[in-house]
């Protein structure tokens, strides 16, 4: 399946690529077996402006879809710099008491050699080691949760859009008066 956005127009084609198109749509015809060997340094200029005139159409095919064309609305959404930041779960915590003790018994150890060593050691924790860590997490989540419903409850965070979203909205806002005020003027030159 593709990838991005399905209404985007199709890529403009280079002479080249008419060229190999129509090469390879003959050489199938004649020589279905036979794998296809292109040879353009062999053509004359006659032949090759052929294909350059096709380019040059598919080019203002393609700067006119594009011209027509408005990408995806959306995209990636912004943070809210002021909501509340994700509680670490009871690895990272575990993570974050051991990461220093690790690091000053083997100086020099690579960032990734202390995240191995860290999981191997949360792995090798029976139940009531990891405990307090789990416990700990879950207090932290709680406190999470909350402090997003106030966040919420202050109009400061709409849904997961952030300002992305508030600006659309002003925009479809702005749209919209606009319209209004087209019809208006239309009724007063009725009347």
């Amino acid at each position: 399946m593709a990838k991005g956005d399905l209404k985007k127009p199709k890529g403009k084609m280079s002479a080249y690529a008419f060229f190999v198109q129509m090469c390879r749509e003959e050489h199938k015809k004649k020589n279905p077996e036979v794998p296809v060997n292109f040879a353009e340094k062999m053509m004359s200029g006659k032949e090759k402006s052929k294909f350059d005139e096709m380019a040059k159409a598919d080019k203002v095919r393609y700067d006119r879809e594009m011209k027509d064309y408005g990408p995806a609305k959306g995209g990636k959404k912004k943070k809210d710099p002021d909501a509340p930041k994700r509680p670490p779960s009871g690895f990272f915590l575990f993570c974050s008491e051991f990461r220093p003790k690790i690091k000053s018994t083997n100086p020099g150890i690579s960032i990734g050699d202390v995240a191995k060593k860290l999981g191997e050691m949360w792995k090798n924790l029976n139940d009531s080691e990891k405990q307090p860590y789990i416990t700990k997490a879950a207090k932290l989540k709680e406190k999470y949760e909350k402090d997003v419903a106030d966040f919420k409850s202050k109009g400061k965070f709409d849904g997961a859009k952030g300002p992305a979203k508030v600006a659309w909205k002003k925009v479809e806002e702005k749209d919209e008066e606009e319209e209004e005020e087209e019809e208006e003027e239309e009724e007063e030159e009725d009347e």
